[in-house]
């Protein structure tokens, strides 16, 4: 890392506010972008998720993909040669943004089947190349319009605070994340969202372009057209859905995903982000689900279901129970599997909208089987369902001679070594809580577990209480024969991890299991995006560093306040919205105490990383303790404590390196680059690997050594 550069001329003197006659216009542009940006961000996330079925590990992907490109774009911005004719170079690169982000979700989802088969699961590496270059454009436009904005107002105020831009683009963000969090996911689809925030970006380019008096042409060819994208956008939104298979018979967003409804031969299936939830033709799964768990108790008088696949209800029905508690996290997946005879009533059905996890924890009742049918654990959040410690809470609600069964995706003939893994991993993990487990190889492979006995002759149990079955009765003893039943037993192998909340063994091996799918290695991106960090941060200053390591922190700490939060209070949208809101509001006053404090910059930049060490180290603590004592309300407290503590640093940081024009890029870029490295390492590497607990030390050792970095310089 080179030492610092100082340039006197250019360090603002103080901090001021509307000081030339465009800056009002100016921050208007700024912060409608803003708030368009980050919208356009998370659409764009959500957008992948659907078409790719992903996971925590996509998403990682497409915020390093997008925090790296706009912090390219950021540093592209040093070539801008600063003419009389800024603001409307301004203006016009804000119509383009405007128009490119309603673009940009329409060619992510038309490139997607052309590019790729339809249905088909895609490989690391052509997801990573699609995320990028289908986000490129904007990101890096994006990134280059913020300190472009910094540029045109220095020409006319060479005083003017680079504090000041980086505050009014926050004020941009954080309106965005809220809107979005709060309002445009409970009331308008993607693209008609981007045309509203849109519509502000181009009044506000309109204002901002007929102050400076650029030309009336000009203005309304750009706006004109930047609109008629916004109207495309609106249009095709709903027949851009209709590729592939199937007829599109409903299409609805809510804020815990995209619902889509479509019929083929006969048949409906009801997809939530693009994976199969449940279908009107899978007798074989109902039956599976429901029998080979219910046989097993004298007399089921009350069940719970987690998630439920068609057909379901009625085979329950057929052990004449008291209660079926149905929980069912998101409304309208319930709404519509009624609506489309997914979901039948059934005497004692109750519906439940809640976390299972949060529910089990907080029910009075116990039941006598409960049958989860949740998809692979192939996220975090499902990840939830699959842990020791939730194996715990499922022990803790059944009464005596209950049952619990769940299953994961099933075989052919032959265990693949992930596969056997993954097996090995959750049978090592329920057996701490469960005296006795029987695994049978069906369509999917099931987990029965109880601590009485259990009897594998399904079909015996089934003629004895004069049940029928249409798929079992005739296919049972052939498909799930002593033979594979024994097979599968053998390949567990007892050395294999357990799956645990804050070791997440599952995750590492789907992230494995992807590679090893496609036959290849994880080790080459992570070598070439490990080699670029090391080449950035020789070539960065010290104060850059820090903000690098700033930035890293801040979004690594942002997944691990989310994944703790969820663990301990379950899935409620809301308040994982609030959070990340949290981590956006904090940098606004930050950056005013950073403005203020920026006289003792070396001390205050130290006292910045000690606070955010003890922030940290209490995560830890968290971790370690379990946690389930603490309010809800400290978690926002030690989100926004993060969030100021780091806004608090840009300031400061900029101040070291004179404030002038290159400094304020690279002090942008090196915020942005540091939060692509730590959206990829602590989600695809430190927690997958490692833990949760390693993955807070990790960052604690990363502002170590920027404590460090700053001393050495500052001697």
């Amino acid at each position: 890392m080179r030492g610092k550069k100082k340039s006197s001329r250019s360090r603002p003197t103080r901090f001021n506010i509307l000081k030339s006659p465009n800056e009002k216009a100016i921050h208007r542009v700024v912060i409608a972008t803003g708030i368009s940006s980050i919208v356009t961000q998370l659409y764009t996330i959500r957008e992948f998720l659907t078409l790719f079925e992903g996971n925590e590990f996509i998403i990682a992907l497409i915020i390093f993909n997008w925090l790296l490109l706009g912090g390219i774009g950021t540093l592209l911005a040093r070539r801008y040669p600063g003419s009389n004719h800024g603001i409307d170079q301004l203006g016009k690169i804000t119509f383009v943004l405007a128009g490119l982000s309603p673009l940009q979700i329409i060619l992510i989802r038309y490139l997607r089947d052309i590019l790729f088969v339809h249905g088909s699961s895609v490989g690391f590496y052509p997801t990573f190349y699609y995320t990028f270059f289908t986000s490129s454009p904007y990101a890096l436009l994006i990134g280059f319009v913020l300190p472009l904005s910094l540029f045109v107002q220095r020409a006319e105020n060479p005083g003017y605070s680079g504090t000041t831009m980086y505050i009014v683009d926050n004020i941009g963000d954080v309106t965005g994340g809220a809107v979005f969090s709060f309002a445009f996911v409970y009331i308008l689809t993607p693209l008609k969202a981007l045309f509203f925030t849109n519509l502000i970006v181009i009044v506000a380019a309109c204002l901002m372009m007929r102050r400076a008096r650029a030309g009336r042409c000009s203005i309304v060819i750009f706006a004109v057209v930047s609109l008629a994208a916004n109207a495309l956008g609106v249009l095709v939104e709903r027949p851009s859905l209709s590729t592939g298979e199937g007829e599109l018979v409903h299409y609805e967003e809510t804020f815990f995903g995209r619902l889509v409804v479509k019929k083929s031969s006969g048949g409906v299936t009801l997809f939530e982000d693009g994976i199969p939830v449940s279908s009107s033709e899978n007798l074989i799964m109902a039956e599976e689900a429901v029998h080979y768990a219910l046989c097993q108790t004298d007399s089921p008088g009350d069940v719970l279901v987690i998630a439920s696949v068609s057909g379901m209800m009625e085979e329950i029905d057929k052990y004449g129970p008291d209660t079926i508690d149905y929980i069912q996290l998101d409304p309208a997946v319930s709404t519509l599997e009624f609506r489309f005879s997914l979901l039948k009533e059934v005497p004692g059905l109750r519906v439940i909208h809640q976390d299972a996890r949060a529910y089990l924890q907080g029910a009075d009742k116990t039941y006598d089987a409960i049958i989860m049918n949740l998809p692979e654990p192939e996220t975090f959040q499902v990840n939830r369902f699959f842990t020791d410690e939730f194996f715990a809470i499922a022990k803790a609600g059944l009464r005596p001679g209950g049952v619990f069964s769940f299953s994961i995706n099933g075989y052919d003939n032959y265990l693949g070594e992930s596969q056997r893994l993954k097996i090995s991993s959750l049978y090592n993990t329920v057996q701490r809580h469960f005296d006795h487990i029987s695994m049978l190889p069906g369509q999917k492979t099931f987990f029965i577990c109880r601590d009485s006995p259990i009897n594998e002759d399904i079909t015996d149990l089934l003629r004895k209480r004069n049940i029928t079955t249409s798929y079992i009765s005739g296919y049972f003893a052939g498909n799930i024969t002593r033979d594979r039943i024994g097979y599968l037993s053998d390949s567990i192998e007892s050395s294999t991890p357990v799956n645990s909340d804050t070791a997440p063994y599952m995750m590492r091996l789907v992230f494995a299991q992807w590679f090893e799918q496609y036959q290849t290695s994880p080790v080459w991106f992570f070598s070439c995006a490990g080699l670029f960090f090391i080449i950035y941060c020789f070539f960065i200053t010290k104060e850059e560093f820090v903000l690098f390591s700033t930035g890293a922190t801040l979004m690594g700490s942002e997944i691990l306040v989310i994944f703790i939060f969820q663990i301990l209070f379950g899935y409620i949208y809301l308040k994982v919205g609030m959070i990340v809101t949290v981590f956006l509001a904090g940098l606004l006053p930050g950056a005013f105490l950073g403005q203020r404090l920026r006289g003792m910059s070396p001390r205050v930049l130290i006292l910045a990383d000690l606070s955010l060490i003890i922030l940290l180290a209490f995560i830890v603590l968290v971790l370690e303790i379990g946690g389930h004592g603490f309010p809800e309300l400290l978690f926002y407290a030690v989100a926004f404590a993060i969030s100021v503590l780091s806004g608090l640093q840009f300031p400061v940081a900029l101040f070291l390196r004179g404030g002038d024009n290159p400094a304020a890029v690279r002090t942008f870029s090196a915020d942005l680059v540091g939060a692509a490295f730590g959206a990829v390492i602590v989600s695809s590497v430190l927690i997958p690997y490692l833990g949760l607990v390693w993955a807070a030390l990790g960052l604690i050792m990363l502002k170590t050594a920027s404590i460090i970095v700053v001393r050495s310089s500052h001697d």
